[in-house]
This record gives C-alpha cells, structure tokens and sequence, in this order.
C-alpha cells in the first residue's frame, strides 16, 4: 500500500521520488473502498510502502486504526520513525529498515548519516516496545560486499533478520559486473559455510535468503515468485490503481484493478504470471522467476537477465548443498523447525535477491 509516491532521500540506485503525475504524493481514494477489499479477504497482510511510507503518517494511522488486517508490515527507510506513535509500532508484525550494510557504503548509497540514523531508529523501535520482527533490508550494489555487510548488520545485534536485493534493474551505473558476480558468489559460498556452522552450535541466523529456499526444500511449496507478486500480493498506488508489482508503477501490464472497482481477492489472484523460460528451469521450484519486473520488462537485456540467473542458481545450489544436514540437525533438536521455517507469512521479504 502505497502511501505516498514523495521520498525524503534520494539514493544513488533509485533517484528519490516519484514524478506526482505518476505516483501522487496524497491518496486519491476513499478509505471505505479500501477497507471493504481489505476486509474481504481475513488473512490480509498490509504492507506500507512508498515512497518513503512515513512521510504520510496520518494516512497509515487512519488505516491502521479502521481496517482490519491479519498483519502490518512497513517497509521505512528508517529516517522517521518517531512521526508515528509507539502504540501504532507495537502492531506491526514486521518493520523493514533500509540499510545496506557497513558505514561508509550506506552512506555512499543513501546519504551522509543515514547508517546512524537508521540504527539509532532500531534501538529506539526497541525501546519503546515493537517486538516483532525487525528486518534490515539491503540494496546490494558494486560497493556492497555480500559476506561482510551481512554479517556485519547480523553482528550489531539489533536486527532478527537480514534480506538483500541486488541492484540489477534500473541500474547502468556498473564498472565491471562480471568482476564484481564473481566476488558475490565467493560470498553468497561464505554466508552458507557460516550458516550451516552456527546451526551446529544450535544457532540460526536469520539470513532470509537462506531460509527462504531450505523452507521449499525441507517443508514444501514452492513453484511461485516468493514475493507473491501478480499472484497473491498486490500494490495500491496512491491513485488507487491495484498493481502486480509494487515497482512497476508506470507499466500498463502491471494494472490489474483499481480500489473501489475490485470486491475480492479472488478477482485478483494470478493476474501476471511468470512464463518461460523459467516455469521449466530446474530451479524454478526454488526462484518462482525471481522477479516479475525483471521478468517482464529485461532492461539489461536477455544476456542480462541470464547473468543475474546464474547468481540465483548459485545461490540455490549452495544452499541445497547443505540441506541434507540441517534435516538431520532439525531431527536431532540442535535447531527448530519455527527458526528455519522462514517466512511465516508474506512480509515483503523477496526471499530470492
């Protein structure tokens, strides 16, 4: 649910904020529609998005406190947090906070002062009494280093969980892609061994794309984007369009409704679906596709799109490596199920980056 198309940062990889013309800055539809398609379905999950969701904090209250959802979930760049009252974060089933790993690359992608800002936005969610889930969500571009910028966010001790998304999309601001693939996947092997290490000694980190792919292994499912987009989740832009993709907000293939018109979820349900080549790759139990905005519009290009392809597959590979054991770890007690068994509901963590 799109609050407001306005950004308070404007950082290198996404260029701020929406045009107005194309995402407004102030909701343009009634509360009662929304309400009514919310509540027709009892296990919604409402996630605010923006933008920057928290530069319209009246509107999220206003939701919050007249319709009824099975969960909330924010995704916030963490810069203002206290605009919205403690007793309206302690609902919140999960917060994602924008933060791309170490000092100096944080604030090279985001801004002078971010990487503070954003923790002393933790620490104070904390204090005041959120106790979900608190999620710290990684733009990971040529400056990022995947091992040490995750573990360095796991290591602070503020975070339960750490997710990444690879700046692959828009992104023509890269040197030397293949150079830095090849490091990534040096890491992505790293995280693993570090991983299946610490299950050993009865600890699971909370790295979200290794349990996202173990839980299809280990529990099932799978065959579908993780993220649910076209499927399962849908965006509300401020102008009350119903969109497959959160971030297709221009793309005519992405509109699929509009507030006010849709009664249900089932008249949304598998509206843009992954096709080919993917839905008969051997990893598509795991990747869903990836991505639908990737999918669907290739702006690096087929041979692009393969690239990123070989970095999911590697991924998956590293972590189907180590799948054998954490099932024997699982039946001897060593873990539990309820800490791998990763998410427990849609909360906008993609899973696959």
């Amino acid at each position: 649910m799109l609050t407001t198309g306005r950004c308070n940062l404007s950082c290198k990889y996404c260029w701020g904020s929406f045009p107005p013309a194309i995402v407004p800055w102030e909701v343009q539809y009634e509360l009662e529609d929304l309400r009514l398609l919310v509540e027709s379905d009892p296990d919604a999950v409402v996630a605010f998005y923006g933008g920057e969701p928290l530069l319209n904090p009246e509107f999220i209250r206003m939701v919050m406190d007249n319709v009824r959802a099975r969960r909330f979930v924010i995704q916030t760049n963490g810069i203002l947090v206290r605009s919205l009252e403690p007793e309206y974060w302690r609902r919140f089933d999960a917060v994602l906070l924008s933060i791309d790993g170490v000092r100096e690359v944080t604030d090279f992608y985001r801004g002078r002062g971010v990487y503070d800002s954003v923790l002393a936005s933790a620490k104070w969610l904390r204090r005041v009494g959120f106790s979900g889930d608190l999620i710290a969500r990684m733009a990971l571009s040529e400056r990022g280093d995947v091992y040490r910028d995750v573990t360095h966010l796991l290591e602070l001790g503020l975070f339960d969980h750490v997710h990444w998304q690879l700046d692959v999309v828009w992104s023509d601001g890269w040197e030397d892609f293949d150079g830095w693939a090849r490091r990534y996947k040096e890491g992505l092997s790293r995280l693993v061994d570090l991983w299946i290490d610490e299950a050993r000694r009865g600890r699971v980190l909370g790295i979200v794309p290794i349990l996202g792919v173990l839980r299809v292994r280990l529990f099932g499912g799978g065959f579908r984007l993780p993220c649910g987009a076209g499927r399962d989740a849908f965006a509300i832009s401020t102008d009350g369009r119903i969109l497959a993709c959160p971030i297709a907000v221009q793309e005519s293939w992405a509109v699929v409704g509009r507030v006010g018109w849709v009664r249900g979820p089932e008249e949304l349900r598998d509206s843009v679906l992954i096709g080919e080549p993917c839905t008969s790759c051997p990893y598509y139990r795991y990747c869903g596709g990836r991505c639908l905005y990737a999918y669907r519009e290739r702006m690096w290009g087929d041979e692009g799109f393969r690239k990123v392809c070989e970095l999911t597959r590697h991924l998956i590979d590293e972590v189907l490596g180590v799948a054998p054991e954490v099932e024997e770890l699982l039946q001897a007690g060593v873990i539990r199920r309820r800490e791998v068994d990763y998410p427990g509901f849609n909360n906008t963590t993609e899973i696959i980056p």
